[in-house]
């Protein structure tokens, strides 16, 4: 396990933390991509269930005006009364089909005189910006197909210039109107035959799509391992580097003498052939 003692130093432990970091809000990103696919797959399903239903009267539907579930989005509903020309107001910067125009919201006072707001379709702008003419509501009594949809929040920086608004807040509708009026949702008029083709046209059918959430929240996960995993590769190389300079430097060990050995090591031959020399002189010297 000494091989592996670098990874406790402090540099190796900030990698770590590093690493730990990333692939934290890598998942964090992923569950959000997964919440997204679920409120996406949500939104098919209130399609499938609400859009092609058969219609409700709008008060069963809405027994509170002032109150919508997010389920009964796209919920046909049926309701009697006249529109309120006067009060009719468009909303701008509504794209459609790859451009962008106005929606005709025009005020629906019904049979027991709470103001519902219908949006009638999608009118294009003019050449400097302004809604182009579109046909004024039927006068008197009418009946009405409508889907549901949730008001809309103001949007800070973008207010109400004249009868031009910035969403479909229903709230401040409401207040124009100056009558009880359904404050919880709005209808999205149903138009059939010619009249879905001429201004205000009709809108179009909502995309039955949840979108490429998967495919994101997956490779943000896999992100998150990946990191781990090039921190281990990492780890290994540094591994493999500093095994090979320590047996490096063993090698280099065993080949050189320590200090001092070659003071310390007896004569070599040379030394025996000069003391040999000298004994067969003392031996002829001896003989004379």
């Amino acid at each position: 396990m000494n091989r592996w003692r670098f990874l406790a130093s402090p540099r190796w432990a900030g990698y770590l933390v590093l690493v730990i970091v990333f692939a934290i809000v890598c998942s964090a990103l992923g569950t959000w991509q997964l919440n997204r696919r679920a409120e996406a797959r949500a939104e098919v399903a209130r399609i499938d269930a609400n859009y092609d239903a058969a219609p409700v009267p709008l008060d069963e539907a809405l027994p509170d005006p002032g109150a919508f579930d997010i389920d009964q989005r796209w919920k046909v509903v049926e309701a009697t009364g006249e529109y309120l020309p006067g009060e009719e107001v468009v909303v701008r910067n509504r794209p459609n089909q790859g451009t962008t125009g106005f929606e005709v919201i025009t005020p629906l006072r019904l049979e027991d005189g709470t103001v519902f707001m219908v949006d009638r379709g999608w009118i294009p702008q003019d050449q400097e910006g302004r809604p182009s003419q579109f046909a004024a509501p039927p006068s008197g009594a009418v009946e009405i197909t409508a889907r549901l949809k949730a008001g809309e929040v103001t949007i800070a920086g973008r207010t109400t210039s004249g009868s031009e608004m910035a969403t479909v807040d229903l709230g401040e509708l409401a207040d124009r109107v100056g009558e009880p009026a359904y404050t919880g949702a709005y209808g999205i008029l149903i138009q059939e035959g010619a009249a879905a083709s001429e201004p205000p046209v009709a809108l179009p059918r909502p995309v039955r799509d949840e979108g490429p959430h998967l495919s994101y929240a997956l490779q943000w996960f896999v992100f998150a391992l990946l990191a781990f995993i090039a921190l281990g590769w990492f780890a290994n190389q540094e591994r493999k580097v500093l095994e090979a300079d320590a047996a490096e430097r063993s090698a280099a060990g065993a080949g050189a003498d320590p200090p001092g050995r070659a003071a310390k090591r007896p004569p070599g031959r040379a030394r025996s052939r000069t003391d040999a020399d000298a004994d067969v002189e003392d031996e002829i010297l001896d003989r004379r």
